[in-house]
């Protein structure tokens, strides 16, 4: 097992910082339907072995890589220094010392630890290395979302780049050309958003669904809601044969104080 395997991730260094815990989000299990999700198939992270590309800075957070034209990803050395590292085949994911631990510093900053537990830092003289046990000003990194494109932004106002002659890891120019334009990818499971096409007025059991109806379309007299008083059982039987919508209309209608109706 190589030196850089045996180095444990830790959590990140900052004086004064305490960790705050995630909450876990659970998501409500209805019994009256099963709702349909819509997988979205991301083909671009296919062709990366599942590493998807983030978009936010809020995202670069956890197991990351940052990417350098096609499939290639900054690696981290043993002295403390960063190298382009190989190309990788379609469908293959970046290699352990390509991969680096993404903390957040605040909205906008993040900081990143490589794989032998240092912090990615911005030298003087525009190197980038990996030497730093905690995270200073100089250890921070912004990410530059714009069109679909993004560049980290040092500390003294460069950009993180390849040097095109040695292949080393630097951050050297003030603006960004495409030598400094970057992908971050992340492995980290995402909460795919299901597209709901339920209309709102939908939304609740049969009882809440003509309210909301009645809400939308009713014409209140005396700011009073007439709501039809009869069993809802057959807008139960309307709605498994379809014609939920004509069943509401023929109960507003009898309340007449509709906008629509008689």
């Amino acid at each position: 097992m190589s030196e850089y395997d045996n180095v444990r991730i830790g959590k990140l260094v900052l004086k004064g910082e305490k960790h705050k815990s995630k909450k876990r989000k659970h998501k409500d299990k209805s019994h009256d339907k099963e709702k349909k999700s819509k997988t979205n198939v991301d083909e671009d992270a296919l062709r990366n072995g599942g590493w998807w590309k983030v978009t936010t800075t809020t995202e670069v957070i956890g197991s990351v890589a940052i990417q350098f034209g096609e499939r290639t990803y900054i690696k981290a050395l043993d002295n403390g220094l960063f190298t382009l590292g190989s190309p990788h085949d379609i469908g293959e994911g970046p290699a352990p010392e390509e991969i680096l631990t993404a903390f957040s510093i605040n909205e906008k900053k993040v900081s990143f630890k490589s794989g032998y537990g240092k912090y990615l830092k911005v030298e003087k003289d525009g190197m980038v290395t990996g030497r730093s046990e905690a995270v200073g000003s100089m250890e921070q990194w912004e990410p530059i979302f714009e069109d679909g494109k993004m560049a980290l932004l040092s500390e003294i106002g460069t950009f993180m780049a390849i040097d095109p002659e040695d292949d080393a890891c630097v951050a050297l120019q003030k603006k960004v050309g495409p030598n400094e334009i970057a992908v971050i990818r992340s492995c980290a499971v995402r909460e795919l958003k299901e597209k709901d096409d339920e209309p709102v007025e939908e939304k609740g059991d049969l009882q809440q669904v003509e309210k909301n109806f009645v809400k939308k379309f009713q014409k209140f007299q005396d700011k009073k809601m007439l709501i039809n008083k009869e069993d809802v059982k057959e807008l139960e039987r309307a709605k498994e044969e379809g014609y939920l919508h004509e069943k509401l209309l023929d109960r507003r209608s009898k309340m007449k104080a509709d906008r629509y109706c008689k």
